[in-house]
């Protein structure tokens, strides 16, 4: 398989757009259509895997030739236990056949082994009884690093072996992140913050996965609430592609985000979640009104973002 790296890239330049939607369930917040549908079914496990499947099903149709990827936030499905799970997997399974990326923002990782099967869950293969099979079967996901390299590791063998990849949590867009990140650690004869020696780090590991086009498969999580801190990364990891959250409900703006870009306009995908799905005008929503305002959500960050990309090239 191509790099993933370059599978995103043409992926952007086809939809014209670097924005990626957040698929994050909560059933209290889904239209009622979606519930009063759901409700019907015999058991509350099915009810929850088919609200939860059936409504990013629906998000998916509205937004599939809008943007190149989405990115289900795994948490969100994991509260919902094995129908969440099973709801994951469809979700995931019908936006590849939709054309998109899948993001899967799981945030794992630990040591050897089991840093082997993260990675082989989420974005590689499982051997069981003899036959190599597919878990979630996502794009990339997104690992921590404070584990430190030889966490990483297996993540980097599995993207080299089925051209999938990773984002590293670099400068997360909390604003608790600075608890940790902003700490000033020794780096050579100088003290930085801590990161920008997981920057440092980051960039050391990506140059394994440098595909064609000159951005590695090994990206990282910046977030659009600090614009400060997203151009210092932006210059000391210049081959990784960045994941930026933090846009819409959390306080971030396209100015913010467009510092995470390069010169050439890309090297950057902004997510937004919450205020593409939810913050309805009401539950009672109609089924073609919800259609429609996603996907006109999605077309107007698009064109934000975009402009302000534009416009700091220019500058």
């Amino acid at each position: 398989m191509d790099n993933f790296a370059d599978r995103l890239l043409s992926a952007i330049e086809k939809k014209r757009s670097g924005v990626i939607v957040g698929l994050d369930p909560r059933i209290d917040r889904m239209p009622a259509f979606i519930i009063t549908e759901a409700s019907s079914l015999r058991s509350r496990d099915e009810s929850l895997r088919f609200a939860i499947s059936t409504f990013h099903r629906l998000v998916i149709d509205a937004i599939y030739d809008l943007v190149p990827a989405i990115k289900p936030q795994s948490a969100f499905y994991e509260q919902y236990g094995i129908p969440g799970m099973l709801a994951l997997a469809d979700t995931i399974e019908y936006a590849r056949g939709r054309g998109l990326l899948v993001i899967v923002d799981a945030k794992r990782n630990d040591i050897g082994s089991t840093a082997e099967a993260y990675a082989s869950a989420f974005i590689g293969r499982t051997m069981a009884f003899g036959i190599e099979s597919v878990a979630f079967n996502a794009d990339a996901v997104t690992v921590n690093p404070y584990l430190g390299t030889e966490s990483l590791l297996p993540f980097i063998e599995t993207c080299e072996q089925y051209g999938t990849g990773i984002f590293v949590l670099v400068k997360t867009s909390n604003r608790g992140s600075a608890d940790l990140q902003d700490l000033p650690v020794a780096s050579g004869d100088e003290k930085v913050p801590m990161y920008v020696v997981v920057a440092k780090m980051v960039d050391m590991l990506c140059q394994r996965l440098i595909g064609k086009r000159g951005y590695s498969s090994v990206g990282a999580v910046v977030g659009a609430t600090f614009p400060e801190e997203a151009t210092r990364l932006r210059k000391l990891m210049p081959n990784s592609i960045f994941l930026v959250p933090g846009f819409g409900a959390q306080g971030g703006g396209a100015e913010d985000a467009a510092r995470c870009f390069d010169a050439d306009g890309m090297g950057a995908i902004v997510n937004s979640s919450r205020s593409i799905t939810y913050e309805l005008p009401t539950l009672e929503i109609s089924k073609e009104d919800f259609y429609t305002l996603v996907r006109s959500r999605v077309s107007k960050m698009s064109k934000e973002i975009n402009s302000a990309v534009a416009t700091g090239i220019r500058d």
